[in-house]
């Protein structure tokens, strides 16, 4: 009966196959999230996949506000610490600002899951 000895080497060569073989195209749906601090989102864009739940926590010291410029979402004002969740089920673009302060804007790009 024969004996297989798996190297170190070629054992890091598999499991790295494996997890590169197993990466989907698009994005996985799950959590995102969006920081607000110092009069800015970040990222200012975002890219997730269909069914992604995207959170923004206000960090800043003045309140902000998340808003589609579509008028899809909107947030209450959000003191610091907040947080404001949306979860994206169509795939699009979709553009937002801080009602606040108008000049604050970010997007969010979803992906068709899959």
């Amino acid at each position: 009966m024969p004996h297989w000895k798996l190297t170190a080497p070629f054992a890091a060569f598999a499991v790295g196959a494996l997890v590169w073989t197993a990466m989907p195209d698009a994005p996985a749906a799950g959590m995102a999230a969006v920081k607000i601090d110092n009069f800015n989102f970040a990222p200012v864009a975002l890219t997730v996949a269909a069914g992604t739940t995207v959170t923004w926590t206000n960090d800043d010291d003045s309140p902000h506000s998340v808003r589609d410029k579509d008028g899809k979402f909107k947030s209450a004002a959000l003191d610091t610490g907040d947080t404001f969740s949306q979860t994206f089920a169509a795939p699009g673009e979709y553009t937002y600002f801080c009602s606040i302060h108008p000049r604050m804007t970010g997007k969010i790009v979803v992906k068709a899951g899959g």
